[in-house]
């Protein structure tokens, strides 16, 4: 896998001193964004993992638990891994949507 550097206004100069000392970034949801498959958004993401679809679930920190429990609950079940990523903004991103997201999982990578 490659490794990649993301940034944000807010963090631009901590961000390229890291790059600067260790080359490149790796960021914890490097999977989601090279995955040839994907489910996108809490519902798809439910749907996923109760299919016994997905590889691994990233549910976004700052969603509603309301919203991600249900995801996180059925994962356990299932035995699927789950990680926590920072912002729903970031998840947004890595998914190639201009809008934030609770939930993704990969499904083929």
């Amino acid at each position: 896998m490659c490794s990649i550097l993301l940034t944000s206004r807010k963090n631009d100069a901590k961000l390229k001193r890291c790059a600067g000392a260790w080359g490149m970034l790796l960021v914890p949801y490097e999977r989601l964004l090279f995955a040839r498959k994907k489910a996108v958004g809490s519902k798809e993401t439910l749907k996923t993992v109760e299919r016994g679809q997905a590889k691994i679930v990233y549910v976004a920190k700052n969603a509603e638990r309301r919203i991600t429990e249900p995801i996180i609950r059925a994962c356990q079940a299932r035995g699927i891994p789950v990680e926590e990523v920072p912002s729903m903004k970031e998840l947004g991103r890595a998914c190639g949507i201009s809008v934030n997201c609770a939930s993704a999982a990969v499904i083929e990578e």
